[in-house]
């Protein structure tokens, strides 16, 4: 029995499942990690591999930055956390405003969920209304209104005029459903005849402009558009959901699209390695958060909220994360999708590869999915990705568990001609058990 194994039957005891997060499992067991250094984990068993999952696209600068292992470790021999404001919170606030057009003020929370959560509720607050839009498939954390249709499938999704509000975990309340409206992605015309039909109730269209579960396709500028429209016209409010894809520009996603939201949700990269969360957005409704009003509308705080161990790393993080260090890097991503473009081809498998920015993701397809239906994997295309992300595991490489990768920082050529050999060596394995393209 292998140290794997040994800890993994200890945690059965305690944890369900062993584990605190699905996300880490794995069958017979987890792994375990000892150390990580950059790009580089090396588990308890002493194998080293290259981290494209990066903590779920957490970690921008790779593990034990330097700077932030050096500026968190002369916090803490300060406090952890205090009863009190504290000075690196304001510092912080100031960078990320100054940083996107978007944000007059930010509330930091503790993580992404817990900041979209946060978000729908000041958006209800604002507006006075219960209902808010979100794309089908896309993800937005584990709050009840913003998990609907994550998991939606062919035998209940219903029809793409008027997709079903499937709940993600058994004992849903049925009113959270009712409360939800699903709308198409990248679809303007049906979605805005879906959002006409709730137009009175709807206080928020909530959006990822590059959703990971719904294919890591960019939202079309003419779709962001047309739903900004919308929520004037219907005194709603947009709001994005920028938890993963803040790392995809200096600005965000956003800075790519020619409007502005209402709010915006982060998480991740803004924390430096350390949990975090952060609500953003524009004077008017932000201050429904503001103590110093007549009225509270949305009562909020956190004992860990704004703590300065995690203010000083996220702080150094998106320090770091500079412009020049932004376009560097998305240039990498960009040199990794066309090499895996070309490995696809040379192998000759039905087989693609989409992202944006910082990230990309290989489908088993022959053409890139164009919304959350396109990009479903049935059980066999399912199958076909484990296969392919245990081969790129054993050979040195970790991915998210979608066949997804982000980079960090640290990575160069010589980390991405790997991932692209592995990818190829895994397309030729796979290639007997797929349809050849043409």
């Amino acid at each position: 029995m292998n140290k794997s194994e040994q800890l993994f039957s200890k945690a059965v005891k305690y944890l369900p499942g062993g584990v605190s997060r699905n996300t880490i499992f794995r069958k017979p067991h987890p792994y375990y990690a000892q150390k990580g250094e950059g790009c580089y984990v090396t588990d308890i068993e002493g194998v080293t591999r290259i981290d494209f999952a990066n903590n779920m696209a957490s970690l921008i600068h790779g593990h034990a930055y330097p700077p932030i292992v050096e500026a968190v470790s002369a916090q803490l021999a300060n406090g952890s956390c205090f009863t009190m404001a504290t000075e690196s919170e304001i510092d912080y606030a100031e960078l990320l405003c100054n940083r996107v057009p978007s944000f007059d003020k930010i509330r930091f929370v503790n993580s992404g969920t817990e900041a979209v959560m946060a978000m729908l509720k000041a958006a209800r607050a604002y507006t006075g209304r219960a209902k808010i839009a979100k794309v089908e498939g896309a993800y937005h954390g584990a709050y009840d209104y913003a998990e609907v249709s994550q998991t939606a499938n062919p035998s209940n999704w219903g029809d793409v005029d008027k997709p079903s509000s499937i709940p993600v975990a058994v004992g849903t309340p049925i009113k959270a459903l009712e409360d939800v409206v699903i709308i198409p992605f990248n679809d303007v015309e049906r979605a805005i005849n879906i959002l006409d039909q709730h137009k009175d109730e709807i206080a928020c269209t909530l959006v990822d402009l590059l959703p990971h579960r719904v294919g890591l396709i960019p939202a079309s500028d003419e779709f962001i558009y047309a739903l900004r429209k919308w929520a004037d016209d219907n005194t709603s409010l947009l709001v994005f959901d920028e938890v993963i894809t803040f790392r995809t520009n200096y600005s965000g996603a956003q800075q790519n699209y020619s409007v502005n939201p209402d709010l915006t949700a982060m998480g991740k990269v803004i924390g430096g390695g350390f949990p975090i969360g952060a609500l953003a957005g524009c004077d008017k409704v932000m201050k429904v958060l503001d103590p110093t009003e007549p009225k509270v509308l949305l009562p909020h705080s956190g004992t860990f909220s704004a703590n300065p161990v995690t203010m000083t790393a996220g702080y150094i993080a998106m320090r770091d994360f500079d412009q020049a260090a932004v376009e560097k890097l998305n240039a990498l991503a960009t040199y990794a999708r066309e090499e895996i473009t070309k490995a696809i081809s040379n192998v000759g498998i039905s087989a693609c590869v989409t992202g944006a920015g910082t990230m990309f993701r290989v489908h088993l397809k022959a053409q890139p999915p164009k919304n959350y239906r396109e990009a479903y994997a049935d059980k066999a295309e399912s199958m076909l990705i484990s296969e392919l992300l245990e081969h790129m595991f054993d050979n040195g490489v970790m991915m998210i568990n979608t066949c997804s990768a982000t980079l960090s920082t640290k990575m160069g050529k010589k980390e991405i001609d790997h991932l692209v050999a592995t990818l190829k060596s895994g397309f030729e394995m796979l290639l007997p058990k797929m349809p050849i393209k043409g």
